[in-house]
């Protein structure tokens, strides 16, 4: 046997249908004076706000909000600056990993050294694999 759906009462404000223009009147200038209240409230909150991003960022700090995080946009892709950095050279995966962000190449990645690792492996026409985990450019 399937039990019984039982609804909890929603707390209601008084019926409007049973209120008399009077009363309605009064509610709406009590609701007014509360959102006025709230809004001075919340501009005061929103100003001292400010002032402490203001603060945060003449600390350094990232905002409270964190911003966006964009991407960051290099001026040559992987592959060009892996082979820049390995052209007349031989390294191995971690010290090219080391050397390209040195050299300028911005990543997020947590797992830099694998991507790095994965692009000599593909771009065999590029990169030569001089023994295990060494590699120059072509």
């Amino acid at each position: 046997m399937a039990k019984k759906k039982t609804t909890r009462r929603k707390a209601t404000e008084p019926k409007v249908q049973l209120m008399s223009t009077a009363e309605l009147q009064a509610e709406l200038h009590r609701r007014g004076r509360s959102v006025r209240k709230l809004e001075r409230r919340r501009e005061r909150l929103l100003e001292d706000l400010a002032e402490v991003e203001k603060q945060l960022a003449s600390e350094g700090a990232l905002s409270a909000s964190g911003g966006i995080r964009r991407r960051p946009r290099n001026e040559m892709n992987l592959v060009d600056s892996l082979a820049e950095v390995l052209k007349d050279k031989e390294m191995s995966v971690t010290e090219v990993t080391q050397a390209v962000q040195q050299a300028g190449y911005m990543t997020t990645a947590a797992n830099f050294r694998t991507i790095v690792n994965q692009a000599l492996i593909r771009e065999n026409k590029r990169f030569k694999k001089v023994s295990r985990g060494r590699y120059t450019a072509r």
